[in-house]
Order: structure tokens, then sequence, then C-alpha cells
């Protein structure tokens, strides 16, 4: 069951909920050993192990090992839908969501279904709406959005929802700005998509509705973590300015012509329609509403920096249009950004990160650039920045500008050497580590390369479990969802479907439903502390409990429970 999202609180929490945050010792676990806290991105527990699982066809003896030592020490929990705040067992878990169960140690309502609960009303009457509302009689609305039913960054029956609200509500003239994905739905099923959307807007009675630019998601707009700002010019290029190498008359023309080359959805050049004077049908202009129509924070908020900042330096806006702009959530909270939104965001009150803090225990945490605001924004509840900074070290190691296939061991080996100093020191009473590899490089579909990566992790796990057994600590090793656990699209009977020749199974980039794996161990454990056997249901939340009692306390009673027993 959901629990509603909290509200917005100072980072400081006032003193009575400082003691409500106050930890008390575990009886039989010790406080003060190092307690190593591991996160492999991707790394599903997968009932079918064939070829196409590249953890199970990789070579794991790290893995392997920990799985050995059976059910008292190895387990999997559930990582997708309600266990992570989802609305349906079909909706499968992703690096935010994963991260917000992880840190906070609650099942919160999430993007997606925050979303479907406004659609059907409060979003209309909010104040988000309100704002963009005065554009639709004489101006234009923009909606920029991840044209997919994948549930992870967007969902199309959200957009459809916005799309009938405006024209409702008086809309005029409707541009979409469409970013097509291939990434968390099959490959080349944009024609798909962008087909259903021109019949949709042709639809809409009394209202100029047209799809005005488009490209590729990991091409065009949707940058993470300022990772690569030219993405996002070549998207606000296009959706702002109607300025693309790529210029057609008809959307579904446009993607046929640009995937000629074979290449994937996710990579599709920026492009522009234009009338048949050949000027484009939807720039932005001034007094325009402007809203971005995904849910997920982390691929958004560049473009909102560009929308929403008038000092703004990331890269030539050439104009820079006075509009009403908003998200459909606020993707920082911290930033407040943007300032207008349509859904309320869901703040995390009271996570993992705050209690330590508020306990003085200290926390060191670290990744590469794909996956830190995972391992410190996500974890803390959507919160960017520390509780108190005399506590906490944040360590981000910059990722390579490349598609990862083509460098799948990425920062593996960096994290680790920071994991492992971290250790050394002394100073933190939990070392918290995330490995991008599994993740980042299975959305690329590369079968090869994903082994190589899970291969990679693998062996950098070892090396964090040696030091931990020779300083006499505990670790937990986990995953925030699934992803290089299955590399190709099955049928029903779980086979993988083959393309057109017959004998290439078809690529599969998105997240998977499987659970994942929590292992427990190290010399610091108690002989007695094992895995519960009666919470077969347990999910990511779980896990925040259990890395608290082995830090040698007892975890708030508002978490989900722990994992752990005294045997």
């Amino acid at each position: 069951s959901s629990r509603p999202a909290a509200t917005v609180h100072p980072l400081r929490a006032p003193a009575h909920l400082q003691a409500a945050m106050e930890l008390a010792p575990h009886p039989v676990i010790p406080k003060k050993k190092p307690v190593l806290v591991c996160i492999l991105d991707g790394w599903g527990e997968n009932p079918v192990k064939d070829q196409y699982n590249a953890c199970a066809s990789a070579k794991s003896p790290t893995m392997d090992a920990l799985a050995a030592k059976g059910p008292d020490y190895y387990r999997s929990v559930l990582a997708h839908g309600p266990a992570v705040g989802l609305p349906t067992d079909q909706d499968m878990g992703n690096s935010e969501v994963g991260h917000n169960a992880l840190g906070a140690g609650k099942i919160i309502a999430q993007g997606a279904a925050l979303v479907d609960i406004a659609l059907k009303g409060a979003l209309f009457t909010d104040p988000g709406w309100q704002y963009i509302k005065p554009a639709f009689a004489s101006n234009t609305l923009h909606v920029i959005t991840l044209l997919s039913s994948g549930g992870v960054h967007s969902r199309y029956n959200q957009l459809q929802g916005i799309m009938n609200g405006a024209v409702a509500d008086g809309c005029k003239k409707l541009r979409i700005h469409v970013l097509t994905d291939g990434r968390d739905v099959p490959d080349n099923s944009c024609h798909e998509y962008m087909a259903v959307l021109v019949a949709d807007l042709a639809k809409l009675e009394g209202c100029d509705a047209q799809v005005a630019s488009g490209g590729g998601r990991m091409k065009v707009t949707m940058d993470r973590y300022e990772a690569d700002w030219a993405m996002v010019e070549r998207g606000w290029k296009a959706h702002v300015l109607g300025d693309a190498p790529n210029k057609f008359t008809d959307p579904v023309e446009a993607l046929k012509e640009l995937k000629k080359s074979g290449v994937s959805d996710q990579y599709i050049e920026p492009f522009v329609i234009v009338d048949e004077a050949g000027k484009a049908v939807g720039t932005v202009e001034d007094n325009d509403a402007v809203v971005i129509a995904n849910f997920r924070a982390d691929r958004v908020v560049e473009i909102s920096k560009a929308f929403e900042y008038a000092d703004f330096n990331s890269f030539d806006r050439v104009r820079f249009p006075k509009t009403k702009f908003a998200g459909l959530m606020q993707y920082d909270g911290d930033l407040k950004l943007p300032a207008n939104y349509l859904v309320t965001p869901p703040l995390i009150e009271r996570t993992s990160g705050e209690v330590l803090a508020a306990n003085g225990l200290k926390t060191f945490a670290c990744s590469e650039t794909q996956k830190f605001g995972h391992v410190t924004f996500f974890w803390n509840g959507n919160r960017s920045g520390y509780f108190n900074e005399a506590l906490e070290t944040y360590v981000e190691i910059p990722s390579d500008n490349v598609e990862f296939n083509q460098a799948p061991l990425m920062k593996a080996r960096e994290i680790t050497a920071a994991g492992k100093e971290a250790l050394r020191s002394g100073k933190y009473d939990v070392v918290r580590v995330n490995y991008a590899n599994p993740d980042m490089v299975g959305h690329t579909g590369d079968l090869a390369a994903t082994i190589v990566a899970c291969e990679e992790c693998d062996s950098c796990v070892k090396e964090l479990l040696d030091l931990v057994d020779e300083l006499g600590g505990m670790y937990l090793v986990t995953a925030d969802h699934g992803n290089a656990d299955d590399m190709v699209q099955r049928n029903k009977k779980n086979e993988p479907i083959m393309g057109e020749d017959g004998v290439t199974p078809l690529t599969l980039t998105s997240h998977t439903l499987a659970p994942v794996p929590v292992a427990i161990g190290g010399p610091g454990l108690p002989a007695n502390i094992k895995f519960r056997d009666d919470l077969p249901k347990a999910g990511l939340a779980n896990v925040t409990a259990t890395y608290i009692n082995l830090m040698g306390y007892e975890a708030p009673g508002e978490m989900e429970p722990s994992l752990l027993c005294a045997k």
C-alpha cells in the first residue's frame, strides 16, 4: 500500500522530529563497524538464465559465491510495481524510484501514479494549470515529451489527458515536440507511436493541433547530469527556434526517412516540421505556454533550466522567448525547478540519510556522473545538497561522454578506488557506492558489451568485499531494478522473438520486471543474524532498515521491516 507523499521541510528537522528520529541500539549487532552498501545498477535476479541474460552469462564468481551462501544470506526483493510505489505489476522499476525506496525505507506513490491520480481532476484546477491556461485562447500551447508508453519517463495516455484537457479549456493552437524512445519500449516502435499521435491530434475539435519537431531521446533534449549540453542545444534549436538540419512537412514521413540508415529510435537526428512554404509550424514565441510532459526528473532538468532561467550560459539560446513554462512535476525540489508545475512531487520525509545525520552518523556516497544523482538526490528523498555537510561526503566521478557499449568498463575502477579509500579511512559509519555499468551498457542492447560490464562490476565488488573482510566490517550488496538480466524481447513462453532474418533475436533495451539480489555478510556480522523467511514479498524499501541494522541500530518504526532476524 502506498503512503501519501509528505510535504517539504527545511533540511534540519524541528526538535520533536529530531527526537522521533533518534535511533536505538540494535540488541545484537555491534555499532561502529565499517558498513558497505553496494548497488549494482540494473543487475536483476531473473528466473530466465539463458545466454541472453548478461548477469547469468557473465563470469561472476563474486556474485556466485554470495548466492551460494544460501537463503540465510542471499535472497531477492521486488523492485517494480507497487513495491516501489508504481501503479501496477506491469510497471517496471527504474533507478529513481529504486533509489527513493532504498534511501527512504518507505513505499511512496511515485511519478506515474501521482500523475494518473491528478489527471482525474485536480490537475486541471491546480495552480500550475491555471498558470498556463491564459495562453490557450490566443497563443500556442507547446508540449515537449518522450513519445512512449514505457512508463519510465512518460506515458502516452497522460499526454492524451493533457491534450484533451487543454482543448476542453479552450486551447486553440497546440504543438507537440516529440522525443522518440526505443529504450523503455521496443526499438523501431516510433512509427506506430507517431501514427497514433497524428491521428489523435486530428480528432481534437476546434484546435489547430500538429507535431512541430522531434528527435531521438539520446540525441536531442534529454541529456542528464550535464553530461552533454549539445544534446539540449539541438533540442532548443528544433523545438524553440524551428532550426534543424532535417525539415519535413509530415512527421510520419520524417521518421521513415530518418530511420532509413537503421539508426535506433534513441538516436534519431533532430527534425522540424515545416509548412508548404518551408516555414517551421511550431516555433516558441513570447506568451506561449510550454509544458514538459515527462514525470521523471533527471532527463528534463537541463531543458527546464533553458526555459526557466533568464541568466543561462550553458549554450547560446539565440532567442529567449518569455513563456509560461511548466513541468509535469517539479523536477528539483531544492532548485525549485521549474517554479510552476502541474503535479505536486513526492517529497519524502525522514529518509535514511536524514535519520543518520540526525544521529551524528557519517556517510560516504560515490558514483559516476550517470548515477551520482541516484546515490545522493534520489536516495535523499528528491533533495539536492546535504542534510549535514560535516557528516556527509559525496564524490562524483565524471562519466565518459560516449555510447556506453563502446566503453563498458565505465568508471567502475575509479568508484572502487574511492570506496576502498573511504572504508580504509575509518571516518565513515556507512560507505555507499553505485556501479552504473549493468544499467547504462544494458540500455544499449549490446549483449557482449553488457556481459563485459557485469564482469567488471563483479570483480570490483570482490575488491570491496575483500577489504570489508580485512577491516572486520559488514556489507550489503543489492541493485535498484533489472536490466542486464534480459537483453532480448520475448514471447509469452519466454522464448526470444527473432528478427526478420529468423536467427537474430530482437534486442531489449529497457529495464525488466525482475527482482534484484540482496546479499549480506562480513566478519562483523554476528553468527545468529540471518535473513528472515517470512517476508516473501519484500521490496527495495525493506533494504533500508536492513542496512541501518547492520550499522548497529534499530530502524525507525515507520520504515518497512528489516529483512534481518536473530536465529
